[in-house]
C-alpha cells in the first residue's frame, strides 16, 4: 500500500531516517519543519534530505501551513517537538507551546483534512522512574529517588525501610510519573492523539521512544540525545560530562530500528489504537556507554567526568520492556550496539561541533536545577 505521508519535524534526526525508510517502501513523503537553529544551525536546507521529498518550512503551530501540508495526504507521522528534559524546566512556555499547542493545531486541521492514521512520537520520559521490585519481590510503580542518608547522597530509589529497589524492564502499563515539563508535554501529545483520533475516524498510534542514537544527531545541541552530547565533547577533546555517579541505566536503540518501527506502525493493523515502547530491550549504565563511545572514537585516554550532582527532572533507571511492540508490531531491534557505536564514531569524525555542554550546565545550575 503506497501512500502520501506527512512527517512533521521531518527534517530532524529521526525524521530523516523515517523519510528514507518510507521512500524505500514506495511511499511519497512531504515534510513540515520549522528548522529551528538550535537543531539545524543556520542551514535553510538540511543536506541530508533526499532530493525527492517536498519540504515545507513552517512551524506546526501555523494552522494555515499545516492545512496546506495536509492537502492530499493519506497518513501522518508526528515528530515535531522541542526535545530536552533540562531545558524544558526553564523554557516552559516554549516547550509547552511547541509540543502541546503544536499538536492541538495539527489535530484541529485534521478535523477538516482527515487521514487514515496518525503515528505520534512519545518518550520513555513519561514513565519517570522505571519499574522496580523491592526486597520481597513486590512490584513498585511509584519509586522515588533517594536524597541524603548518613551524610551521603543516595542516588537509587529506596523502599520504606531504606533498602535499595531493583530496576526492571518498564512495560507500557506502568503508570506515568511526570517528572519534567518535557515528560508532561509528551504525555499530552499522546493523549491528544488518542482522544482526537477516534471521533474523527482517524486511527491513532503512539510510540514511546527510549534513548535513540545514530549518525545525524545535532552535535551542537546540548539538549539532544546523550550519545550525541558525549560525541560532541569527545570530538573536541573534552571529557563526557555525566551527572550523578554514572551508574544510572538506560536503553539505547539505533535510529534505523526506530525508523522501521514508525514505518510499520503506519500500516500494520495490530498497531491501531496502541501506545508502544520502542527500545532495544538491553540496559547499560551511562558510564559504560561513555567509555564504549570513547573507545569507538579512538579517545580511550579521555575518561568521563562524573559530576556527582543530579538534574531536577532526571530519573535513575528506566529501560524498555519490548514484549508489546513485539506482539503488535513484530518489532525487535536489529542493530548491534557496538556496531552502531562504530558507525556513529565514523560519522562524528567527519563533523564539526560547537561544545555547548558547559554553558547548558551553567544555565541549569543558575536556575537551581542541579543539586
Amino acid at each position: 500500500m503506497s501512500e502520501t505521508v506527512l512527517i512533521t519535524g521531518g527534517a530532524g534526526f529521526i525524521g530523516r531516517f523515517v523519510t528514507r525508510e518510507l521512500l524505500e517502501r514506495g511511499h511519497r513523503v512531504r515534510l513540515l519543519d520549522a528548522l529551528i537553529p538550535q537543531v539545524h544551525g543556520d542551514d535553510p536546507q538540511p543536506a541530508e534530505l533526499p532530493g525527492d521529498v517536498e519540504l515545507i518550512h513552517a512551524d506546526v503551530r501555523d494552522g494555515d501551513a499545516v492545512a496546506r501540508a495536509l492537502a492530499g495526504v493519506d497518513s501522518v507521522i508526528h515528530l515535531a517537538a522541542e526535545v530536552g528534559v533540562g531545558q524544558s524546566m526553564y523554557e516552559v512556555e516554549r516547550y509547552t507551546s511547541a509540543n502541546d499547542v503544536g499538536t492541538a493545531v495539527l489535530f484541529e486541521r485534521l478535523i477538516d483534512n482527515p487521514v487514515r492514521r496518525v503515528v505520534t512520537a512519545s518518550s520513555m520520559s513519561i514513565y519517570g522512574e522505571g519499574l522496580y521490585h523491592d526486597a520481597e519481590g513486590a512490584t513498585v510503580e511509584d519509586a522515588e529517588r533517594g536524597t541524603v542518608r548518613d551524610g551521603q547522597k543516595v542516588w537509587d530509589p529506596l523502599d520504606s525501610q531504606g533498602r535499595a529497589l531493583s530496576p526492571l524492564p518498564t512495560p507500557e502499563w506502568k503508570r506515568p510519573n511526570l517528572a519534567s515539563i518535557y515528560a508532561l508535554n509528551k504525555y499530552v501529545q499522546e493523549r491528544t492523539t488518542h482522544i482526537m483520533g477516534a471521533p474523527y475516524g482517524i486511527e491513532s498510534v503512539c510510540l514511546r521512544l527510549f534513548n535513540v542514537y545514530g549518525p545525524g544527531q545535532a552535535l551542537s545541541n546540548p539538549y539532544t540525545g546523550v550519545l550525541a552530547i558525549f560525541a560532541s565533547r569527545l570530538l573536541n577533546g573534552q571529557q563526557p560530562m555525566i551527572f550523578e555517579d554514572g551508574e544510572q541505566r538506560r536503553d539505547f536503540v539505533h535510529v534505523s530500528d526506530v525508523a522501521r518501527a514508525f514505518a510499520d506502525a503506519l500500516v500494520l493493523p495490530g498497531a491501531k489504537g496502541q501506545t508502544l515502547n520502542i527500545g532495544s530491550g538491553q540496559d547499560r549504565s551511562v558510564t559504560e556507554v561513555a567509555q564504549a563511545l570513547a573507545r569507538a572514537m579512538g579517545k580511550n585516554d579521555i575518561e568521563p567526568e562524573i559530576v556527582g550532582k543530579a538534574r531536577i527532572g532526571d530519573i535513575r533507571h528506566c529501560f524498555c520492556d519490548t514484549a508489546l511492540a513485539a506482539e503488535k508490531l513484530g518489532f525487535t531491534a536489529r542493530q548491534d550496539f557496538e556496531e552502531g557505536l562504530a558507525e556513529l564514531a565514523e560519522w562524528v569524525q567527519l563533523q564539526t561541533a560547537e561544545d555547548r555542554v558547559s554553558q547548558a550546565r551553567a544555565e541549569l545550575e543558575a536556575r537551581g536545577l542541579v543539586a
